[in-house]
């Protein structure tokens, strides 16, 4: 069973664990995780050996102005989702973010690294990991961050290119650092997780590692809009809400050392991802 399975990454786990064969149950906006009685009448009947938790609210700076809305969705939706399955016996998991980092320790981060989120959705975050593993016997947590993909209908790559298509410039920051990150890439790898039985934390994302603005150009080049300047700016030029970790890679160390294979360096996948996107016509 598949909650959010109709966002960017909900999407590619619907194509990959049907790919292998699995019976999948979808939902998305029909199935309202932030109410516990919804999920304990609708789940059980289904007899799923599994529950995936891809639903998010994602905006981080709207979580600054409104806290309620991220605290409702990215916590007490995952853990009503754990409610259910610790009622079943079945195991959760659950996509997570790097913002439950400060971003401030200077190198990469492991599974063994102490959180210390700056703001709401990190918070949110790390409080539905932290209950997750309080209530459930069997559960994977996966670390992720700058996802993009083919289904996804708001994502920093698209944005870049819109904004260079309709501005013929762009200002992008140089003060935050991470790892863009397949969705298609990490549907594969949580579906490796998955079914092994490895219950756990994991960071999960592509390798590798570059700023926003490192990122932005990236993204042109690849779509051969060499010629659109990119202006660095720093993030306090923009005056957001939410407070970014200023450098949050994420080390996949426990895929590592339970023998699973990373997924490849995020430049593969995004020289694909922007082809397809030029060559469809959408760009």
């Amino acid at each position: 069973m598949i909650c959010g399975a109709a966002g960017q990454l909900g999407n590619e786990l619907v194509d990959v664990f049907q790919g292998a064969g699995a019976e999948v149950h979808g939902f998305d906006l029909d199935m309202d995780i932030t109410s516990y009685d919804i999920l304990a009448e609708k789940v059980p009947p289904l007899e799923p050996d599994l529950v995936i938790n891809s639903a998010a609210h994602v905006d981080a700076d709207e979580a600054e102005r409104d806290p309620e809305i991220s605290y409702r969705i990215n916590f007490v939706g995952t853990q009503n989702l754990a409610l259910v399955c610790a009622s079943l016996g079945v195991p959760l998991a659950f996509v997570s973010s790097d913002y439950v980092f400060d971003g401030l320790k200077g190198s990469a981060y492991s599974e063994f690294d102490e959180p210390c989120p700056r703001g709401v959705y990190g918070r949110a975050k790390l409080a539905a990991e932290r209950y997750m593993a309080s209530a459930l016997d069997g559960y994977y947590i996966f670390r992720t961050q700058w996802l993009f993909g083919k289904y996804g209908r708001k994502n920093f790559v698209k944005s870049i290119l819109r904004n260079a298509r309709d501005r013929g410039g762009l200002r992008v920051v140089t003060d935050e650092v991470g790892t863009p990150t397949s969705c298609e890439d990490l549907a594969r790898v949580m579906y490796e997780v998955t079914t092994s039985g490895k219950y756990g934390l994991y960071h999960a994302t592509n390798q590798g590692e570059c700023s926003r603005f490192d990122f932005a150009r990236e993204i042109l080049q690849a779509a051969g809009w060499n010629d659109i300047p990119v202006e660095p700016i720093q993030y306090c030029d923009l005056d957001l809400p939410c407070p970014r970790p200023p450098y949050s890679p994420l080390d996949n160390m426990l895929l590592r050392l339970q023998g699973f294979t990373p997924a490849r360096d995020y430049h593969e996948p995004l020289g694909e991802y922007v082809s397809m996107l030029v060559e469809s016509g959408e760009f």
